[in-house]
């Protein structure tokens, strides 16, 4: 049977006290809404709905094309928000998930349970529940004698016996699509909020002597809407720990998980360990055997099986099998290494290609370059890239030597197997296998140390 979802999300979110439309404010990574439309697409829904309102602009523009869009322009309920849209989804046959934006914890197997017990019952709704050891804030299911639903009562209309009740509604359901439209018709405003609830759709469907199912999450945190802050960051530790446990069930070792941040759309393969104060964010994709951290931070970067990565920092970059970086390393946009090459301590890579093998050992400043294979490029060492108006790039061939301290003034090329000696500023090409010599030559003035230093005392005392 088809299966369709409309996702919730015209919520000002006033509460969160941010210039940032709520659901798109991030976990682990990831705005709210993405996370939900994520778990959606992964339990088989052949289309996906989201309601927008206030910031409407701004959620399309983050999503795309990976859904469709009806605007709520007034916000009256949830109800309503649903209603508007009826020209999209309202003829079609099939089940549709009903899911809120602001809950990034729901997970794709829930929402496929919930919809296997809807198909399972023959339900006309379906409501996905949770037991809350303090539920205020969330909307009660109420059951018959027998445990079945009979209704859900919102936290302001509860009468005192109703608010202790500790299951309850989590904004998630599985609908008969054409049912769905048809009770909507029907709900009204007449609440404390004058709202068009979407849970009234529950008793219009039961005085109608329809089935309502219910299936109860087995993780309560799933039930969690993000409002304020506070919410927020709850929502954040727990799916850090949801995130760090599937990695390690994937074959991670995390040191100590508590103190790992790893975004949502991260990989890592098997045998690799990471160590305390690493963070790893957006789509970060690590490679078996490889060690990374301590208090190292990778975003969008891709690292090769077997790498090390020690104390250092990258930014869109791609690391081949086999290579060591730090500590203190920075690699920035652009920066792409082949297999076993070394980047060592305060070495800054920009925009980059270092060949197999290739070493810059310490000290170093490489940007916009392209480096052989085989290559050692010694302490200090620097390709001066920028003249203030203009970038330019320096090529340097498979197996040169560049000395400490030398000053590759670009553009300009240093031919294979070139050797530059250290201590030189290269403005000209080096050919293949060329020796480059460009300093002063240097002169000893015998004695000369004692007239200096006498010259300064003299000064030392006049200013006294």
């Amino acid at each position: 049977m088809r299966r369709l979802a409309i996702v919730l999300a015209a919520g000002q979110g006033k509460r969160m006290k941010s210039k940032l439309y709520k659901v798109l404010h991030p976990v682990c990574g990831k705005p709210m809404v993405s996370h939900v439309l994520d778990a959606v697409k992964k339990a088989s829904c052949e289309r996906s709905v989201v309601i927008v309102g206030h910031g409407a602009e701004a959620v399309k523009a983050h999503l795309g094309d990976a859904a469709e869009y009806v605007l709520q322009a007034e916000q009256l309920g949830t109800g309503h928000a649903v209603l508007q849209t009826k020209a999209l989804l309202g003829d079609l046959d099939g089940v549709t998930l009903v899911v809120c934006g602001d809950t990034p914890l729901v997970t794709a197997e829930t929402l496929e349970a919930l919809a296997a017990l809807h198909a399972q019952e023959g339900a006309s709704a379906s409501i996905l529940t949770a037991d809350l050891e303090e539920p205020t804030g969330y909307g009660r299911i109420i059951r018959g004698q027998n445990g079945e639903v009979v209704g859900i009562v919102e936290q302001k209309d509860c009468t005192p016996e109703q608010a202790r009740i500790q299951e309850i509604n989590t904004g998630t359901y599985c609908f008969d699509n054409r049912k769905l439209f048809e009770a909507l018709s029907q709900v009204t405003n007449q609440n404390a909020q004058g709202e068009y609830y979407l849970t009234d759709v529950i008793g219009i469907l039961q005085k109608q002597s329809l089935r309502i199912s219910a299936y109860k999450s087995k993780d309560p945190a799933e039930a969690i809407g993000v409002n304020d802050r506070i919410a927020l960051g709850e929502a954040e530790r727990l799916m850090r720990g949801r995130i760090a446990r599937a990695h390690q069930a994937g074959g991670v070792t995390l040191i100590d998980a508590a103190n790992t941040y790893i975004e949502a759309d991260v990989t890592i393969g098997e045998d690799t360990v990471i160590y305390p104060g690493t963070v790893l964010k957006g789509r970060t994709s690590i490679g078996s055997d490889c060690v990374i951290g301590p208090n190292s931070e990778l975003k969008d970067t891709s690292v090769g099986n077997g790498t090390t990565i020690r104390q250092s920092v990258t930014d869109e970059a791609e690391l081949g099998e086999g290579c060591s970086v730090g500590p203190f390393a920075y690699l920035r946009p652009g920066t792409k290494l082949a297999a076993r090459v070394k980047i060592g301590d305060f070495v800054e890579v920009k925009n980059a290609t270092v060949g197999e093998g290739s070493k810059i050992p310490h000290l170093s400043y490489v940007g916009d370059a392209t480096v052989g294979s085989g290559v050692n490029i010694g302490c200090g060492a620097i390709t001066a890239n920028y003249d203030g108006y203009n970038k330019s790039r320096t090529e340097i061939g498979d197996n040169a030597f560049v000395g400490s301290n030398v000053n590759l003034i670009a553009p300009v090329t240093v031919g294979e197997g070139a050797y530059v000696v250290a201590g030189s500023t290269i403005t000209q090409n080096v050919g293949a296998n060329d020796v480059a010599i460009a300093r002063e030559r240097q002169v000893n003035k015998q004695g000369y140390a004692e007239k200096l230093r006498a010259r300064a005392r003299a000064q030392k005392n006049k200013n006294q």
